[in-house]
This record gives structure tokens, C-alpha cells and sequence, in this order.
């Protein structure tokens, strides 16, 4: 029978259990649990400050996303709920991106051919799919899938988005019904400018002025919800919208309703690319965004847990019958820049959208398109990121075009295949660099212990007899050819006589199937010239990958250093070193994760 006192410590070990899987899940809840009442007037200052900023934005991108506008604010109301307790971020905002709306319009349009309610149904079960992706990326613990999309390349991602993004606000700002896209859309722009409305263009040149002036005149102000609150006060005050100027109209008040997407299965394989892209673009923005703000102020996120908080806000957003969302940088910086301390600033902000979606919805009636155009024009802008690509261009030249390539990609292509087209080329480039990794040469400098790349330094003179050499990478089936040309190369360009070929295995971190028959093919050809090739440390490691797989190398040798080799073939006898060699390495065989017996660069 079990005892009180054992039946109590049975009761606290579930509890417990349950709390560690609640921290491990749903971190917010934890945080909110043991918030701290001091953080409370920092949080509500910027939940107050997102929330200003959040309004405009979300009515601005639900056009951008093909939606009415009321579905941008339940956009930003039932998504940072949910994230507020499955992120991992204090401060992480979440709620509609320019770059994740882009992506969405860009593959709902074509498959809606038109119908509004068939384009909410696609739009709904495509930010679901996104939102699956996401948790099962978090499953899998593929948070670092975002790394894979290098620096040059999001960053050519992201103009590209930034580019399409302005250009398609061209018809918003002018009046004139354009039917092109990326650049074409400029050039029909401007082939049309004499049908451009001139109440409509004023508008929008005027927002444009607010939109961009205020922040440096008045920066505590949300520019975005001044320049709609004063173009629609013109609008109601004039009756503009009686002489041709483009308004929201009616947007209905009250919370959304909460239903699945009305999408048939047929759909879901159309969907599914789609879904992938704005799966990695919405990660790719929110992570970034999440790792910045931690390390500025100090704490860690979770990137895996990171991927299962957009997937459980994607699913919210797609049940809410809004579109997806991702990390809001803009709003992010606001609530920072306001001393947000913790999720609670995303749950007031929410709180704030949420009564205006109940009570103030009628004014925005009067909130002409051209406004709106103004504030996704600057929305766009601010993700032109030059100064990177400037900094790339300086540091590699490659890159830089690499990156120029991603963002006409996206604008030629549309954005959803210049997303593919960006995937491409990541995988492009990181063929290039794996596949054919540098080799150093290295030799001994004056004054310098070890071996130095000859190619570094001026005065490093090879070892006499000898080709001592560097590979870069792991060898493996996609270089192992690469290797051998290099090799043999530098054999060839050496001096006679040559005794061996001594290569440095440490920055060999693996050696596959094919590696190994390169290095045996390699010491046959060599050993008909009466030269030996020799390895130089990881012999314990050499072991196991030979062992393993069953495979003998008999013409390779191995010594526990770079110098232990060197001095071994300037003996007279290298056989003899050669044995002591194998006895010494076994010897130091506990430790191989470093350099030993000398450096060398």
C-alpha cells in the first residue's frame, strides 16, 4: 500500500514533468508565470507603440496579400497570441510581412483565376500548409534550414521582394489599372501616365511626403497611422472619394470567426512548392530578425523552437481565415526601442488591435488605396538592404553578383519562383565551394615554428625533397577528383628529386569511400615515380575509416605531426621514423580533436 508521503512525491514528480514539458513547449507561458511586475510599465509603453504602428501596417499588407482589410488585423491580433506563448523571443513580434504577403499573393493569384472567395480558400490552406511545414521542420529540428540561404543571397532575396513590392504599388499611387508585372509593370507605368487620376496621384505623393518626413521630424510619432488618419480625414471632410479617389469602403467590425480553409484536397499539390517557399522566406525573415534582438539585449533563442512557434502561428492565422504571417521586424524594433522586456508587449498590442477591431472599424472606411500604396512603398524600401551589398561587393566580388542575381531573379521570375531561383542558387554555390576547395602548399618561414602556406607568405621556402600539402574540406565523392588534380599538379611543379608527398590530414575532418580510393589510386601512381605519400596526424581516426569500411591503403604512411613526418624523410632511414611514428601516435592517440606538435597555417 502506498504510503501518503510517497503518494505526495509521486504527485510532485508529474507535476514536475508536466512543467518541463510546458517550459519545453510553450516557453511563454513559463515567462508569463514568473513575469516580474517591474517590467510591467516598459511592456506597456511598447505593446502601445507596436500596437500604433501594427494597425497601419496590417491594413496596408492585407491589401498587399489580396485581402479586405479587417483580415490584416486579425492578422495581427490572433497570430501574436499564439506566439506570445510558443516563441522562444521576449521581444519577437509576429504578425503580416511584406516579403511572406508578397510570396502569398504571388502563388494564390494564378490558381484563384479571379474568384475572391476561392482566393481566401487557397490563401488560407496554403498559410495551413506553410504552418505543417513548420512544426514538422521543428520536429526534425531543421532550425538551422534558414542558414542555408547565405548571407549574399537572402540579402538579393529580400531587394528582390523589396523591388517587386514598390513597383507593385505604382497602380495604387496613380490611379491607372496596371496589368504587368516587375519591371514591365514600370515600363506600362510610365507608357500610361497620362491615364493617371491627379486627385489620386496627390494623395499618394502627399502620404509619401508624411510617410517619409515625419520620422525624422517627429520620430516618436507612427507615421504610417498619421498619414492614413490625415488622408482619410481629408477624405471624409472633401468628399474626394465622390471624384474618383479610391477608398477601403466598409470594413466590417468584430473579431474574426474561426473556421478550416475551404480548399479541396485537388489543391493541396498545386499548393505544396508554394507552401515550401513561403515556409522558408517566413522562417528565414523570423529568425533572423529573433537572433539580432536576443543578441542585443543579451538572452538565447531556441531556432527549432522558433520554427514550431511560426508553424503554431501560421495555423491560428490560416483558422482565423487570414494569411500568413512571419517575424515583424519594423514592429520587433518598435517594441525594442520602447524597452519591451517580454512577450506580454506582443499580448498588449494584440489586446489594443482587438478593441479597435470591436469598436473604431468605421473610420477606416475613408482610408484612400493611395495611402496605403504610400505606406508599402516605404515598407518595401526599408528592406533594400544596399549597405550589405556593398560591404559584399568589397569583400567578394562573386557574391556580390551572386546576390544581384537573386534579386532580378525574383524580379523577372516573380517572386515565388525567384524564391526557387534563390534556393538554386545557394545550392549552386555551395557545390562550388565544397566541390572544389582550396589546396595550400606549405613550407618553413624564418622565425615561424611549423609549416606555413607558401602562398601567404613571402618569404616561406618549401622543404627541400618534399611537397607538403593542405587540403581544405573533407574528402569526399564531389572533390575527391579536384584533390587528385591538385596533387598531382604540385607534384609535377615540384623540383627533382622528390622523395614524398606529405599531406597535413587535420582540416581532413572525413574521408569517404571515394576518398580513399583517390588516396590509394594516388599512392600507386606515385609510388611508380619512387615517390611515397604520406599523412600526417589523425592516424587513430585513419584507423577506424580504414577498419570500417575494410579498405587497405598500404603505400600511405602516417605520422603524428607535420614535423615528425619532415624530419622522418630527411633521415636516412623513413622506414624505421616511419615505424616509431605509428608507435608515438598510438601513444597520443586520446587526444585528436586539435593541431599537435606545431603550428601551421
Amino acid at each position: 500500500m502506498i504510503s501518503a508521503g510517497e503518494a505526495r512525491e509521486g504527485a510532485i514528480r508529474r507535476l514536475l514533468g508536466v512543467a518541463a514539458r510546458i517550459d519545453r513547449w510553450a516557453p511563454g507561458i513559463t515567462a508569463l508565470r514568473h513575469y516580474d511586475r517591474a517590467d510591467l510599465p516598459a511592456d506597456l509603453r511598447a505593446g502601445v507603440a507596436v500596437a500604433a504602428v501594427a494597425i497601419p501596417v496590417g491594413i496596408a499588407y492585407s491589401e498587399l496579400a489580396g485581402f479586405r482589410p479587417e483580415y490584416g488585423l486579425y492578422a495581427c491580433f490572433v497570430p501574436p497570441l499564439v506566439y506570445a506563448v510558443f516563441g522562444s523571443s521576449r521581444q519577437m513580434i509576429v504578425g503580416p510581412d511584406a516579403a511572406t504577403c508578397a510570396v502569398l499573393a504571388a502563388a494564390v493569384t494564378p490558381l484563384a483565376a479571379g474568384d475572391p472567395v476561392r482566393y481566401a480558400a487557397l490563401a488560407g490552406m496554403l498559410t495551413l500548409l506553410a504552418g505543417l511545414i513548420c512544426l514538422l521542420a521543428s520536429l526534425l529540428r531543421l532550425g538551422t534550414m534558414a542558414d542555408f540561404l547565405s548571407k549574399p543571397i537572402l540579402v538579393g532575396l529580400l531587394n528582390g521582394i523589396a523591388l517587386t513590392i514598390v513597383l507593385g504599388q505604382l497602380g495604387k499611387l496613380t490611379g491607372i489599372p496596371l496589368q504587368s508585372q516587375g519591371l514591365v509593370l514600370a515600363l506600362e507605368a510610365v507608357r500610361r501616365a497620362s491615364e493617371a487620376v491627379p486627385i489620386t496621384v496627390g494623395i499618394g505623393l502627399a502620404a509619401l511626403l508624411v510617410v517619409g518626413l515625419l520620422p525624422r521630424l517627429f520620430p516618436a510619432l507612427p507615421a504610417g497611422i498619421v498619414a492614413m488618419a490625415l488622408a482619410a480625414s481629408a477624405v471624409a471632410l472633401l468628399g474626394l472619394d465622390r471624384i474618383g479617389l479610391a477608398t477601403l469602403g466598409p470594413v466590417p467590425g468584430g473579431l474574426p470567426h474561426f473556421a478550416f480553409p475551404k480548399a479541396g484536397l485537388a489543391d493541396i499539390s498545386d499548393l505544396l512548392p508554394n507552401a515550401a517557399a513561403l515556409a522558408l522566406v517566413s522562417y528565414a525573415s523570423l529568425i533572423f530578425s529573433a537572433q539580432s534582438f536576443a543578441a542585443k539585449n543579451g538572452y538565447e533563442v531556441d531556432a527549432d523552437q522558433e520554427f514550431a512557434a511560426l508553424g503554431a502561428s501560421n495555423l491560428a492565422a490560416a483558422l482565423s481565415q487570414t494569411f500568413a504571417i512571419s517575424g515583424a521586424d519594423s514592429r520587433t524594433a518598435v517594441a525594442d526601442a520602447n524597452g519591451s522586456r517580454t512577450q506580454l508587449t506582443g499580448l498588449i498590442a494584440a489586446a489594443i488591435v482587438g478593441v479597435v477591431l470591436l469598436v473604431f472599424t468605421a473610420p477606416l472606411r475613408y482610408v484612400p488605396l493611395a495611402a496605403l500604396g504610400a505606406v508599402l512603398v516605404f515598407a518595401g524600401l526599408s528592406l533594400i538592404d544596399v549597405k550589405t551589398l556593398r560591404l559584399v561587393w568589397r569583400a567578394d566580388r562573386v557574391e556580390a553578383a551572386i546576390s544581384v542575381l537573386a534579386t532580378f531573379g525574383v524580379v523577372g521570375l516573380g517572386i515565388t519562383k525567384g524564391v526557387l531561383f534563390a534556393v538554386v542558387l545557394a545550392l549552386l554555390r555551395f557545390i562550388q565551394l565544397t566541390a572544389r576547395p582550396s589546396m595550400d602548399r606549405l613550407g618553413s618561414v624564418d622565425g615561424l615554428p611549423g609549416f606555413h602556406a607558401l602562398r601567404r607568405h613571402k618569404t616561406a621556402r618549401p622543404v627541400s625533397g618534399l611537397v607538403i600539402l593542405r587540403f581544405n574540406a573533407p574528402l569526399v565523392f564531389f572533390n575527391a577528383g579536384h584533390f587528385r588534380k591538385e596533387l598531382l599538379a604540385e607534384v609535377a611543379a615540384a623540383p627533382a628529386p622528390l622523395k614524398a608527398v606529405v599531406i597535413d590530414l587535420l582540416p581532413i575532418t572525413r574521408i569517404d569511400v571515394s576518398g580513399l580510393f583517390t588516396l590509394r589510386d594516388i599512392a600507386d601512381a606515385l609510388a611508380r615515380r619512387g615517390v611515397r605519400l604520406v599523412g600526417a596526424g589523425r592516424a587513430t581516426e585513419w584507423g577506424h575509416w580504414l577498419g570500417e569500411r575494410g579498405f587497405d591503403v598500404p603505400a600511405v604512411e602516417i605520422f603524428p605531426t607535420l614535423r615528425g613526418a619532415v624530419r622522418a624523410f630527411r633521415s636516412k632511414n623513413p622506414d624505421d621514423q616511419a615505424g616509431k611514428a605509428t608507435v608515438v601516435e598510438d601513444a597520443l592517440a586520446p587526444s585528436l580533436s586539435g593541431p599537435r606538435g606545431g603550428n601551421h597555417d
